[in-house]
């Protein structure tokens, strides 16, 4: 009995041994699986944060630390309080997630850093359990994608602003068509009365009311990116304080500060173009400060390399930063988010059409730049702006002389538009030239041929049905390499009409264009040898 026994006590003692050495390897084994996690979670380029059921931090990783900025002595054993108030329902989906044991992964919320900027991040979180399957904490890898986030947000609104821009170019062009067939006539009717007639007055009437039309499509196809005229070399200075002077002789209850810097590089841009940019900031700046204000405007040399933390990637070089800072009542984000916009106003009914600062956007970005707006409510507004500077020195405008230009000789007229061909046919005729008609490229191309000894000039419509201006030129140009050609078109001169100048055409007005517009164009080509 006592062999039977002493056997037993040694084969327990046996198995007692062998389950510590068991129970050994086995916590060995969990050590080492646990530094190995511990290490792959401390190289992880993501911020990790393990908690226990409670709440209570007890493991954070270096990342972690490095983007959000606690430390592990500052949180463990503590809550973290960094969840923004409107980012609970989702927070409060992923603690029940927890509580019930689960896993999941992806869920997009927000987080405060410790200097309470608010991160956009994707939260994945792993629950662990004991060995009877309840939950006894969870491990939260949140990867930042405030990045991610902002160029989604670049892409959404390069794509909105494209699409309306491509229907506001459209509608412009179209309407240019309209007020020339209206200009045109008003034109003709004005050459046959004098002052004295009972309807002169009431025509100039119409006339003015074409050029406001013209003014608002300029607006329209600067939105566009399809308002660029002429781009040479400009000093920005001198047109600042162009605009500032007319701009204080006209809004005295605004103190107008200017900070112009001495050195500042050319600019390659309409000028133009830009000064409508200008004017549209300061008059925006004034209805925000309708009991008075101070108004301040800046020039500075940059770089791409200083422009930084912005919606888009700069295009490498030299640059001039224009800044237009008010004192008014500022913007809310969502304002701010639509200001771009054609024919988004905050003003009141007839006070605004919605389309100056939509303008100043398409204007800036077809001349290569780009445009940002800080604003607070109640804090003012920051708009900044910046060009492409020019390697070549700017030059001093010239102001063209006045006068109605006679002339003789043969002109081919090309536009699918029958109104306006009736209307530009009489104003040529009135000038003294025999037309010839042809209603799209291709038959401009066979009036030509015909007719190549006798045509002085080439009066040619861009956008028109079965062969467009541009190919039309290409085709003249080869029947006759001396071809001179005017360019006319409801688009303005950037895109297709640059390139058809590049090739070797000679000129370009926009409709609606005047008798007086037309002539002078004519004679400035007709004059060239």
């Amino acid at each position: 009995m006592n062999d039977m026994l002493r056997t037993i006590g040694e084969q327990k003692a046996k198995e007692s041994e062998e389950e510590s050495v068991g129970r050994k390897l086995a916590e060995e084994a969990l050590r080492e699986s646990e530094e190995k996690y511990r290490t792959v979670l401390e190289a992880s380029p993501d911020p990790t944060v393990a908690y226990d059921m409670g709440g209570a931090v007890i493991y954070l990783n270096p990342a972690f630390t490095q983007i959000f900025g606690w430390t592990p002595e500052e949180l463990l054993g503590k809550k973290i309080d960094y969840v923004p108030e409107e980012n609970w329902p989702e927070t409060q989906m992923m603690i029940d997630k927890v509580m019930a044991g689960e896993s999941f992964s992806g869920i997009k919320s927000r987080r405060y850093t410790r200097e309470r900027e608010i991160l956009d991040v994707s939260i994945s979180v792993a629950t662990y359990l004991d060995r009877n399957g309840i939950p006894v904490g969870s491990v939260h890898t949140l990867r930042d994608i405030t990045e991610r986030k902002r160029l989604e947000a670049q892409l959404r609104q390069a794509g909105k602003m494209e699409a309306i821009g491509t229907l506001a170019g459209g509608i412009a062009h179209d309407f240019n068509n309209l007020l020339m067939g209206i200009q045109g006539n008003v034109s003709l009717m004005l050459m046959d009365i004098d002052s004295t007639h009972p309807h002169y007055e009431r025509l100039k009437k119409v006339e003015k009311q074409v050029q406001s039309g013209a003014k608002l499509t300029s607006h329209l196809l600067g939105y566009a990116r399809k308002g660029r005229y002429e781009v040479k070399p400009v000093d920005l200075n001198r047109l600042v304080e162009e605009a500032c002077d007319t701009f204080s002789r006209t809004k005295k209850e605004i103190t107008v500060h200017r900070e112009l810097a001495e050195d500042l590089f050319p600019i390659k841009a309409d000028k133009g173009q830009i000064e409508q940019v200008l004017w549209n900031l300061c008059v925006n700046a004034s209805d925000a400060m309708p009991a008075g204000g101070d108004l301040i405007v800046k020039t500075m040399n940059t770089t791409h390399e200083e422009i930084k933390g912005k919606l888009y990637v700069p295009k490498p070089g030299k640059y001039v930063l224009l800044t237009v800072i008010d004192t008014g009542a500022g913007m809310d984000k969502k304002t701010m988010g639509r200001i771009f916009e054609p024919f988004f106003t905050t003003k009141e009914m007839g006070r605004g059409t919605g389309l100056g600062l939509a303008s100043a956007y398409g204007i800036v970005k077809g001349h290569g730049g780009y445009i940002d707006v800080d604003s607070r409510k109640g804090h003012g507004t920051t708009f900044r702006i910046y060009l492409p500077a020019s390697e070549k020195e700017a030059r001093k405008a010239v102001k063209t002389g006045e006068g109605f230009i006679k002339g003789a000789g043969t002109v081919l007229l090309v536009d699918d538009e029958e109104v306006i061909l009736e209307v530009a046919q009489e104003l040529l005729e009135a000038m003294g030239y025999r037309v010839l008609i042809a209603r799209d490229g291709r038959e401009a191309i066979e009036v030509y041929r015909k007719n190549r000894d006798e045509v002085d000039l080439v009066v040619l419509d861009m956008v028109m049905p079965n062969m467009g201006g541009g190919d039309a030129y290409d085709r003249m140009k080869e029947i006759n390499p001396d071809i001179k050609a005017l360019l006319s078109s409801g688009f303005s001169i950037e895109g297709e009409a640059t390139e058809i100048l590049e090739r070797g055409c000679d000129g370009f007005i926009q409709k609606p264009f005047t008798i007086k517009d037309l002539s002078e164009k004519i004679g400035e080509i007709l004059d060239k040898k």
